[in-house]
C-alpha cells in the first residue's frame, strides 16, 4: 500500500486542520485531558517487499522532541510541531512493530504499532507420481507450497480431478511461520486411469480487507493397470532333510517369468525348479516374477514363498564354543545354541556336581564355576552332545601360606627365598629388595648379613597382580666398625657429645668399654655407670666388649682431651689504655683451648693507617675473636689513649678593663687524659678571690686595684702540665689614671727594655716573633705554639704565657692599655 505525493499533502492539509479546530473547541478543557501519542495505522499487512506510510501525531501543545523508532529500510520523512510521517520501503520482515514517541511536560508518551508481511503462492508442486500403477496398490501425493505465508491464513488442498481429498489448514501458527507441505495417501483404482491429481493453495487475507490469493500446482495425470500376480506353487512347503522339491512359477499367457535359481523360460511358459531339501535351504524363499509389456512400458507384479526344511540339531563352535574364558566377579552368560528345525532345546550339566551355570542368564562368576559342562541339544528330528569346558581367571592371591611375611636366617646357611600364588593363569611371582643390599639370586643361596632388610613379591598374571613385603632378618656374631666404635675417639670439654660405641650383630649385641688396667669394677667407658654418668671420661686407653648369642667381639679405644676457645680478663683485658707520642703496641689478646686457637682483632668503623706512635686517634673498640675446630670465643676489647694536658682557652668576663668594685671571672678550659686538675697563680695581695668546684673558673667580687695584673691557670695529669697567663687591668678616676700614667709610663719603659733584651737573648731565639708598630706603648707576651689560638689573651689589656715541655714557637704582641 503505498501513498502518492497529492494524496499525502491533502492528508497532512487535513490532519492540520482538524488538530487547529480541535485546539479551539477544546481549549477549556485541554488542560484537564492527559497527552497522547497516536501511531496510524496501527495495524497493517503489505505484501513482502512493498511500502508503507507511518503518521506518528500527539494533542501536547509543545512537545519537547518526538521521533518513530523502527528496524525497517525508511526513504523520506516529513514532520511538523505535533506530528511526523515517513515512508517506510522493501518491507521484507515477517512482523515488525514500529514505535511512536513523544516527550511531553517530562514525561514519554508511546504509540507501538504492527507491521505484517504477506507473499503470495506462487510456487505449488506436486511431486511426481508413478507412470504406470497397479489396481489396489497404496501411492502418496505430496504438495508443497514454499515461502508463502503467513502460514496461519494458508491452506493447502489435494484434488483427484475435481474431488477433494484432502484439505490442511494451519491456526494458530505465528505471524512469521512461512511456507506449508500436505502429504495424502490413495490406493490405485480402475477408474483413476488418466485422471488429474492436482494440489490448491490459498492464502485468505480477507479478514485484512485484501482479498482471497489462490495458486494450483500443474496437475498430473495417473495410469492405472489390472495386471495380476504370478501364481507360485511348492510340491510340499515342510519336508525333512534329504527330501526332494519341486518349485514351479506360471502367470496369464503373454507373461514372462521368471524363478529365482531356475532357467528363464520362453514368454508364457511356466518357470520351474527340483532340489533335494538341505539345511542351507531352510527358510529359503523363492520369487516368481511375472513381466508384461504395455505400450512400452515393462509392467512388474511378483509373488513369493517361503520353504521349510526339517534337520537334527548341530552343536558347532560358532553356536556353541567348547572353551569359555571369563573374569572372576565379572558378570557372564553362558551361550549355546544348536541351529536345527524344529528349534532344539539345549541342556548343559556339570557331570562331576557343583554349581551349575543356567544357559543364556547373566551370572556374577566365582573360581568355583570352572569345570566341564556336558551340553545336548535335540528336537524331533535327533540330538546331539557337546563337552564345553569353562575357566574362570582371577587375580594372583599371596597369603601367609604360600608367602610368608617374616621369616629369620642365619649368616652363612643356605636358604631359598620362595612364593607361592594362587592365580589362574598361574601368576609369576619376582622379589625385589627395597631396603637390603643385595639381590637374591634364583635357587638356593649362602646367607650373608647383606641378604636381609625387605623385599617387595609381586605375583602377575594376565588378570591383575598382588604384591605383599617380605622381612628377611640375617642373625651374625658381633663386629666391630670403625664408624660406630672409632679407635681414637677426642672428647671436647663442656659438650654434650658423649662417647658411643655400638657393635653390629643380629641380635643387639651388648656392649661394655673399661678403662686399660682397672679391674671389672673399675672405671666405665661406656655404657656409663654410677658416678660416671653425664661426665666427661677421663683421657686413657679403653677396652670395649660385644655379646650376643653367636659370639663377641673386643676393640682398644684411645681417648684424648680438647676444648673450645676460652679467653678471660687475664688473657685479653677488656680495657687497655696507651700513652701518645709512645711507640705504638700491638694489640694482643691470648686464649686458652686445644688446639691452640688463632686470635684475630678487628676494629669497629674504618681502619686506621698504621703509624710508628701512639695518636689519640688510635682509641676506639675492637672485637677480638679466638677460633679453633671446636669453636669460637669473641671479647671486645676498648682502647684509651692518655695524652698530657693542654689549656686550650683562658677567657676573662667581662672581656677589657675592670672598674674598681666590679665584677670579673676567668675561665679556664683544658684537655688531658686523664682529666687535668687546675691550679691559679693570681696577683700578689689580690683577696676575695672565688674558685668553682674543679677549679676551672676564678671570680672576683668587688675589683680593688690590687686585683689587677696577671693571672696563671695551670693544667696537671700525671703526663705533664701546662699554663696560660691572662693580664686583668683595674682602671679608676682621671686622677689616678694621670697619676698611674706617669708612673707607670716609667715602669714601661724600663720594662719595655729589659723584655727586648730578654727576646733577643732567649725567648724570642727558639722562634719566630713579629712586632706590630703602634702610635703609643705597649706590652709583648710570649706565647707557646699550641695556646696562640683564640684563648692567648682576654681581650685588650691582657697578657698570656705558656709554660710547660714540647716544641714552642714563640711571638711577641703589643697591646695598647
Amino acid at each position: 500500500m503505498t501513498f502518492s505525493q497529492p494524496l499525502l499533502l491533502r492528508a497532512l492539509l487535513a490532519l492540520v486542520g482538524s488538530l487547529c479546530l480541535g485546539l479551539f473547541a477544546l481549549s477549556g478543557a485541554a488542560a484537564q485531558e492527559p497527552y497522547w501519542a497516536d501511531l496510524q495505522p496501527r495495524s497493517a499487512l503489505v505484501e513482502r517487499g512493498g511500502s508503507l506510510w507511518l503518521n506518528c501525531s500527539t494533542n501536547c501543545p509543545r512537545p519537547e522532541r518526538g521521533g518513530l523508532e523502527t528496524s525497517l529500510r525508511r526513504n523520506g520523512t516529513q514532520r511538523g510541531l505535533r506530528w511526523l510521517a515517513r515512508q517506510l520501503v522493501d518491507i521484507r520482515e515477517p512482523e515488525a512493530h514500529p514505535i511512536c514517541f513523544f516527550r511531553c511536560a517530562r514525561r514519554t508518551l508511546q504509540a507501538r504499532g504492527t507491521i505484517l508481511t504477506y507473499q503470495r503462492p506462487d510456487r505449488v508442486e506436486l511431486e511426481l507420481l508413478p507412470t504406470w500403477l497397479p489396481v489396489g496398490e497404496n501411492f502418496t501425493l505430496s504438495c508443497r507450497v514454499p515461502g508463502a505465508g503467513p502460514r496461519g491464513s494458508l491452506s493447502v488442498t489435494l484434488l483427484r480431478g475435481a474431488q477433494e481429498l484432502s484439505r490442511r489448514r494451519f491456526p494458530g501458527e505465528s505471524p512469521r511461520a512461512r511456507g506449508a507441505m500436505a502429504t495424502f495417501t490413495a490406493t490405485a483404482r480402475r477408474e483413476d486411469h488418466r485422471v488429474n491429481f492436482s494440489c490448491l493453495a490459498e492464502l485468505d487475507l480477507r479478514p485484512h480487507g485484501l482479498g482471497l490469493l489462490q495458486n494450483r500446482s500443474t496437475p498430473q495425470e495417473l495410469h492405472t493397470f489390472g495386471f495380476p500376480q504370478p501364481n507360485l506353487t511348492v510340491s510340499e512347503a515342510s519336508v525333512r532333510e534329504g527330501t526332494f522339491v519341486n518349485v514351479t512359477c506360471e502367470a496369464r499367457p503373454g507373461a514372462q517369468v521368471l524363478l529365482d535359481g531356475a532357467p528363464e523360460p520362453p514368454p508364457g511358459e511356466p518357470a520351474w525348479l527340483t532340489l533335494t531339501a538341505s539345511e542351507e535351504d531352510d527358510e529359503r524363499v523363492f520369487i516368481c516374477e511375472a513381466l508384461l509389456e504395455v505400450k512400452g512400458e515393462i509392467l512388474r507384479r511378483n509373488r513369493s514363498l517361503e520353504l521349510q526344511v526339517l534337520y537334527r540339531p548341530r552343536l558347532d563352535e560358532a553356536g556353541c564354543p567348547g572353551n569359555w574364558t571369563w573374569l572372576e566377579g565379572m558378570e557372564s552368560t553362558l551361550q549355546c545354541w544348536a541351529p536345527g528345525n524344529p528349534p532344539p532345546v539345549v541342556e548343559c550339566v556339570r557331570p562331576e556336581g557343583g554349581p551349575a551355570i543356567p544357559l543364556g542368564l547373566p551370572l556374577p562368576i566365582s573360581r568355583d564355576h570352572a569345570g566341564t559342562y556336558q551340553c545336548t541339544a535335540s528336537n524331533t528330528v535327533g540330538q546331539t552332545t557337546k563337552d564345553v569346558t569353562v575357566m574362570v581367571e582371577y587375580g594372583p592371591v599371596l597369603d601367609q601360606l604360600g608367602c610368608p611375611e617374616r621369616r629369620t636366617w642365619l649368616e652363612g646357611t643356605e636358604e631359598v627365598l620362595t612364593c607361592q600364588a594362587l592365580g589362574v593363569p598361574p601368576p609369576m611371582v619376582s622379589c625385589i629388595p627395597i631396603g637390603a643390599r643385595a639381590q637374591l639370586p634364583v635357587g638356593q643361596l649362602r646367607v650373608t648379613r647383606e641378604h636381609a632388610g625387605t623385599y617387595h613379591c609381586v605375583a602377575t598374571n594376565l588378570r591383575g597382580s598382588a604384591s605383599t613385603n617380605v622381612s628377611i632378618t640375617v642373625e651374625y656374631g658381633p663386629s666391630f666398625g670403625e664408624v660406630d666404635c672409632p679407635g681414637a675417639w677426642t672428647w671436647v670439654k663442656g659438650s654434650d657429645h658423649q662417647f658411643s660405641c655400638e657393635a653390629d650383630g643380629n641380635p643387639e649385641p651388648v656392649v661394655l668399654c673399661s678403662r686399660a688396667g682397672n679391674s671389672s669394677h673399675g672405671e666405665l667407658l661406656f655404657p656409663h655407670r654410677g658416678s660416671h654418668a653425664g661426665q666427661d671420661p677421663a683421657p686413657g686407653l679403653y677396652y670395649c666388649n660385644a655379646t650376643n648369642t653367636h659370639g663377641s667381639a673386643s676393640k682398644r679405644v684411645t681417648v684424648s682431651a680438647e676444648s673450645p676457645p676460652q679467653m678471660d680478663e687475664a688473657g685479653c683485658p677488656s680495657h687497655q689504655t696507651w700513652l701518645e707520642g709512645a711507640r705504638a703496641p700491638m694489640l694482643t689478646c691470648r686464649a686458652q683451648g686445644n688446639p691452640t686457637p688463632r686470635v684475630h682483632c678487628s676494629r669497629d668503623g674504618p681502619e686506621r693507617p698504621e703509624k710508628p706512635s701512639v695518636s689519640r686517634a688510635d682509641a676506639g673498640t675492637f672485637h677480638c675473636v679466638a677460633t679453633n675446630s671446636h669453636g669460637s670465643d669473641t671479647r671486645i676489647v676498648t682502647i684509651g689513649v692518655e695524652y698530657r694536658p693542654l689549656v686550650a682557652e683562658l677567657v676573662a668576663m667581662p672581656p677589657g678593663s675592670v672598674k674598681p668594685g666590679g665584677n670579673f671571672t676567668l675561665t679556664c678550659r683544658a684537655e688531658g687524659s686523664p682529666p687535668a686538675q687546675y691550679s691559679w697563680r693570681t696577683p700578689p695581695g689580690a683577696p676575695n678571690i672565688g674558685l668553682s668546684g674543679n677549679n676551672s673558673t676564678l671570680s672576683v667580687a668587688g675589683a680593688l686595684g690590687s686585683h689587677g695584673g696577671v693571672y696563671e691557670c695551670a693544667a696537671t695529669n700525671t703526663h705533664g702540665s701546662h699554663a696560660l697567663r691572662i693580664t686583668v687591668h683595674v682602671t679608676g678616676p682621671w686622677l689616678w689614671i694621670v697619676v698611674g700614667g706617669v708612673a707607670g709610663g716609667a715602669l714601661l719603659l724600663a720594662s719595655l727594655g729589659g723584655l727586648t733584651y730578654y727576646l733577643q737573648s732567649t725567648a724570642c731565639k727558639k722562634g719566630e716573633y713579629n712586632v706590630q708598630e703602634a702610635e703609643s706603648s705597649g706590652e709583648a707576651v710570649c706565647l707557646n705554639g699550641s695556646g696562640a689560638g683564640p684563648g692567648a689573651g682576654g681581650g685588650t689589656g691582657a697578657e698570656a704565657g705558656a709554660e710547660g715541655g714540647g716544641a714552642e714557637v714563640y711571638s711577641i704582641q703589643l697591646t695598647s692599655t
